[in-house]
């Protein structure tokens, strides 16, 4: 009795602190949640979470990604040891971390910031219960979108399903305070004092790391000033290749969508995109795993399993197709115009199912954001939202006419272009082009 008594006394002398718990926004500048947090009553630790749950599941022990996570957090590390403070780096379940937590420091609220997809809707109902259980408040903000959820609705109060009207109406609500910066410097005195806590490395997380030069996350006025008419060129450097720090929050979507806002309407469009995918996926949650069109669901796919590794390793015969798988095996980066022609060929030409290609592109993109790959390749697919109509098939050769007249972009990726070991093509275009024709036409015949 008496060392219950005594640990009591312990945990009620404890400083009250709040946590700010990083996720998809690993920033101190204009960050929302982390605002919200430093501008309250009590001392802000911050913390990030390397998940078991989706760290034990990566096939890839090499993932570009926890290299560019970790070196995130090193950077949020450096900046708050200069101010006397430090980062708690936990590598476990978010529900044990917090078990752990709360055992540890006297926690009045957790503070973070909005996630949208089903996985992450999951963990925060558990530890919004688990807290609750322990008389912690868990306070959410939106950060990583100008507009979430259905606050862009349409005139019948409905979440839209087509980008064009989607877009006018979002262009309408937002105002300047939607765009206006989170001055978290002002109160970068309020997080916790504390010693140099321990991170652990990536070999300690069970992965190697990659040495890799990451896009810089400079936004740059001459590629946003520019991008209309660049942005569909591989060859040339014509995008900002901001998405990976969009995807992580290395970098502020206000921030980006005020110099969009001021400089080119189409860049902005592109982050317009974003909000849209990220709302179809809150509202429409089926679409994460399914056709967001149901009658889709009835194509009948080849599903060639020797087809889909050619296409894998960029080995179709087809020049632009393969020198984008190249580029995002070894990158981890794939230009936007070329992920178009790379998804509308295995679903079209090869007739593999669009989630096979999307489970690819989420083990290697760098930038893999769940919402915006699955509208990708829905689109693709034609079964999406606002998708590409199901006869529209890219022919891939007129596409590098248009895109890569010179082959500057194939040539880089693909060595072999002119010697007698390149490929030929998997399939020719004509007959994959009716064949694709006629599965479609008699999937959608069906009944739903």
């Amino acid at each position: 009795m008496t060392v219950i008594v005594l640990k009591i006394r312990f945990m009620i002398t404890k400083q009250p602190i709040h946590i700010f718990w990083f996720r998809r926004d690993l920033r101190l500048h204009d960050n929302a949640g982390l605002f919200q947090a430093l501008s309250s009553a009590n001392p802000v630790l911050p913390i990030f979470i390397f998940d078991k749950n989706i760290l034990e599941v990566l096939e890839d022990k090499q993932d570009k990604r926890i290299t560019f996570i970790h070196q995130a957090l090193m950077e949020i590390q450096k900046q708050l040891l200069a101010l006397g403070s430090s980062l708690q780096v936990l590598y476990n379940t978010p529900l044990e971390a917090f078990q752990i937590l709360t055992e540890k420091y006297h926690i009045k609220a957790v503070f973070t910031n909005h996630d949208y997809e089903p996985y992450a809707k999951q963990r925060d109902t558990e530890i919004q219960k688990f807290l609750d259980s322990k008389g912690i408040v868990l306070r959410t903000f939106k950060d990583q979108c100008i507009f979430e959820k259905q606050e862009v609705l349409s005139n019948t109060g409905t979440p839209y399903t087509v980008f064009t009207p989607y877009s006018k109406k979002w262009k309408s609500l937002v105002t300047d305070q939607h765009l206006q910066s989170y001055d978290t410097e002002s109160y970068f005195g309020n997080f916790l004092k504390t010693e140099p806590l321990y991170t652990p490395s990536i070999a300690e997380l069970g992965f190697i790391a990659v040495e890799q030069n990451f896009p810089n996350k400079t936004i740059r006025e001459d590629i946003v000033q520019n991008y209309t008419e660049k942005r569909n060129f591989p060859a040339i450097e014509g995008t900002s290749r901001l998405s990976v720090h969009l995807r992580f929050g290395t970098i502020s979507i206000r921030e980006l969508a005020r110099k969009a806002q001021s400089l080119n309407e189409s860049f902005l469009n592109e982050l317009i995109w974003r909000d849209f995918y990220m709302m179809i996926l809150w509202n429409f949650p089926h679409a994460a795993t399914n056709a967001f069109r149901a009658e889709y669901e009835k194509i009948e796919w080849r599903n060639n399993k020797e087809e889909f590794e050619k296409w894998c390793n960029g080995q179709t015969g087809y020049p632009i197709v393969d020198a984008g798988m190249r580029e995002l095996n070894e990158t981890g980066f794939m230009h936007n115009r070329v992920r178009m022609i790379v998804a509308s060929f295995l679903t079209k030409h090869l007739l593999i199912d669009w989630r096979w290609g999307e489970a690819y592109f989420a083990k290697k993109l760098l930038d893999f954001d769940l919402s915006a790959n699955n509208g990708g390749w829905q689109w693709a697919s034609s079964s999406g939202c606002d998708a590409a109509p199901y006869f529209r098939i890219f022919n891939p050769t007129e596409q590098t006419k248009k895109f890569d007249p010179q082959l500057t972009y194939i040539k880089r990726w693909v060595k072999e272009l002119s010697d007698f070991s390149y490929p030929k093509p998997i399939v020719e275009h004509t007959f994959a082009r009716q064949r694709a024709l006629d599965a479609y036409k008699k999937g959608l015949e069906k009944k739903v």
